[in-house]
């Protein structure tokens, strides 16, 4: 799963309920940072993998109170521009071969049976032997 970042408007008056929304989306698996938005402070913004935001709304609702989703999507990673003379200075990935061994198939005959040799008495009318 992709990474996401949710935008949670929730009803917070006073320091004791923002204590609280922020206490309830941390416990949400997934979640790796939450961070107050906003003019008013009245916003978290939810960052993390594999987070269901109905769920995290429905947390907020029951603990909080007042609790709407302003917006769901993916996180945008910042990737640094990279020069041309920091290009070139990076020396080139050495590719070493993949060793291939032969295949050694023996050659399976039929199935081997054991010869026991058994004592012989000179006496062939002996049935017990």
């Amino acid at each position: 799963m992709a990474k996401q970042n949710i935008v949670v408007k929730v009803a917070m008056f006073d320091h004791k309920k923002t204590r609280k929304a922020l206490k309830i989306v941390v416990g949400v698996s997934g979640v790796e940072s939450a961070a107050l938005i906003g003019s008013d402070k009245n916003q978290i913004k939810v960052t993390g993998e594999g987070i269901d935001s109905v769920e995290l709304a429905t947390l907020l609702r029951k603990g909080v109170g007042c609790t709407e989703l302003v917006s769901v999507g993916p996180v945008e990673e910042k990737k640094p521009a990279v020069t041309a003379a920091a290009a070139a200075s990076q020396t080139p990935a050495t590719v070493v071969p993949l060793q291939v061994y032969p295949h050694h198939y023996s050659c399976y005959g039929g199935p081997y049976y054991h010869v026991y040799e058994s004592c012989s008495n000179d006496d062939p009318s002996c049935t017990i032997m």
